[in-house]
């Protein structure tokens, strides 16, 4: 089982590497005539050398007389440095090309699984696989394939020139390289399980590590801190262990490769030598075989010296295939519907929600969201107030039952046009790094000056901002540092208050704020709502009696409805 699993993750990481073969077909043929290029003017290149030191030692030719053979080298040699530029720049570009679109792709589809799908993904692992497992894909494309095209084709070309002249020579080359490969697949082969047990400590290092320093002051409180430490330091010792056995292999295989190479040539030199002795083959042509060898094993070597760099690609391709592969939320039966530009009527009806192991959120649960009102949902945890919320902003589905929108399923609408439509304060809002009046403006960007103040003094926002000494341009850290958990909440209550949108959804709006500032938004809960359809998940009494509306959940169904 565990070794059909591997071989299954295997084919869906090779798989993935090579459906993004197409986008860089073009600037890989393009980088694989300049190294054949290259190869041409270096086969010139040591003919002329051959013939100008045959030239020097048999005929005992002075320099001028040398000078119409060696004249030709050093622009050789400049041309020949110019193609392997042209053909390492074409070929970064196009890696970095395939590392963008990834990254890009892999963006997309986060954002469209949404938080829910992706609720007991670590944050450190994802970030890990964002940054360094993209990152570990630009070399399989700029390093890799390149490398196994340039061992295909510059050996032919060489054994193509070496096979007329010398067909002893062009023998032993023909037999002896295929030992490299062949090696480099069994070591290889080795290396990519290798490389897939340090991936996976690299994310698990990596989440860990964001964990604790998001949780540093709990770890600092608890007297944890030191504990974790050493837990860290054991992961990167982890990682430290397999990286050395990922480098123990690699360096076997360097040791492989470069053996055969240099017996290849040796066999090479031994025969030339032996026949230019008993008079077998002229010196000119023993020299000229003998410079191309090197070059014949070279672009072997480089393959097994880059064959790393696909072992390391397989590793985090596979994690990226899996992600990629999730299925996304089922697509709106008839999206042509419009979404409401005014406060809509919401109703739940027999709405049913499974989250798998026999975890169920809604369980037939029917009630109303009336429109232009307050509706309170109240409830112990784990009632369903947040499986209601999650479905309402779509990032779930309903097992069963529907939702319906002023008399449409929600199912209907467009997603990114029903989110539109929807303004919501999260039970922990996130803050971005900006000043206050961008984070104000995140859900209206070309809102004023003017209606940034007002929504903050709609929530009381204003008082606690104003008194900053740089105002609304106060620059905030991550996740809104500078700011207690309080003024934090009432920036993103200013936020919903600013983005026009006849559905206000507040989950415990009141939460982490003192008695004055609670009692400020009691107050401009009503101007908040006023055009709006409000859902309020709430728990304190001072926001349930600001209410219309009263929807109590027990265990996925509703145990109370009060007007």
């Amino acid at each position: 089982m565990t070794v059909d699993k591997s071989a299954a993750e295997a084919a869906a990481a090779t798989g993935f590497l090579r459906r993004r073969v197409a986008s860089v077909r073009r600037p890989l043929a393009l980088a694989t005539l300049a190294q054949m290029a290259n190869a041409a003017l270096m086969i010139l290149q040591y003919s002329l050398l051959a013939t100008a030191i045959d030239r020097a030692i048999s005929a005992g030719a002075d320099l001028a007389a040398l000078w119409p053979w060696l004249v030709w080298v050093p622009p050789i040699v400049l041309a020949r440095a110019g193609l392997s530029w042209a053909a390492e720049a074409v070929a970064l570009k196009a890696g970095a090309g395939v590392r963008q679109s990834v990254r890009a792709e892999l963006a997309e589809k986060l954002f469209a699984l949404g938080p829910v799908r992706l609720g007991g993904e670590q944050a450190g692992a994802l970030s890990a696989l964002l940054v360094d497992g993209i990152e570990a894909l630009e070399a399989y494309y700029t390093r890799f394939l390149p490398a196994m095209r340039n061992a295909v084709l510059i050996p032919l070309a060489l054994l193509a020139v070496v096979m007329p002249l010398d067909g002893v020579s062009g023998l032993i080359l023909l037999l002896t390289a295929p030992l490299i490969p062949l090696f480099m697949a069994l070591i290889g082969s080795g290396a990519e399980r290798l490389n897939r047990r340090q991936w996976a400590k690299l994310a698990r290092m990596g989440a860990h590590f964001l964990e604790m320093v998001q949780g540093l002051t709990i770890l600092k409180l608890f007297n944890a801190s030191k504990r974790e430490a050493e837990t860290v330091a054991r992961i990167a010792d982890e990682y430290r262990l397999a990286t050395m056995a990922v480098l123990r292999v690699a360096f076997l295989s360097a040791l492989a490769l470069e053996f055969f190479a240099t017996l290849g040539i040796a066999l090479v030199a031994v025969l030339i030598g032996f026949r230019l002795l008993a008079g077998e083959i002229g010196f000119e042509r023993g020299l000229f075989i003998l410079l191309l060898a090197p070059e014949f094993y070279g672009p072997l070597r480089t393959l097994g010296t880059q064959y790393h760099a696909r072992m390391e690609a397989l590793g985090t391709a596979g994690t990226l295939a899996e992600l990629l592969a999730r299925p996304l939320p089922p697509s709106p039966v008839a999206a042509s519907a419009s979404a409401p530009t005014t406060a809509p009527e919401i109703v739940f009806r027999a709405v049913r929600h499974d989250y798998g192991g026999g975890r169920v959120g809604l369980d037939g649960a029917e009630f109303t969201l009336e429109a232009g009102r307050i509706t309170a949902l109240i409830g112990p945890s784990g009632a369903g107030k947040s499986t209601a919320v999650n479905l309402l902003l779509g990032f779930a589905a309903p097992t069963a039952g529907e939702i319906l929108i002023d008399g449409t399923p929600l199912s209907g609408f467009d997603s990114q046009e029903w989110r539109r439509r929807i303004a919501w304060v999260p039970q922990r809002p996130h803050l971005f790094q900006g000043s206050i009046a961008d984070n104000i403006r995140l859900g209206h960007p070309e809102a004023d000056e003017a209606a940034v103040i007002a929504a903050a003094q709609a929530v009381g926002a204003d008082r606690f901002i104003a008194a900053l000494p740089e105002g609304y341009n106060t620059r905030l850290g991550e996740d809104g540092a500078g700011l207690s958990g309080g003024q934090a909440r009432l920036v993103a209550l200013a936020r919903a208050a600013l983005r026009d949108a006849p559905l206000l959804i507040l989950d415990e709006p009141s939460a982490s704020l003192d008695s004055q500032s609670e009692a400020a938004l009691t107050q401009a809960l009503p101007a908040l709502a006023r055009g709006r359809t409000v859902l309020v998940i709430a728990h304190r009494p001072a926001t349930i009696a600001a209410a219309d509306r009263i929807v109590r959940l027990e265990r996925g169904r509703v145990a109370g409805d009060e007007a």
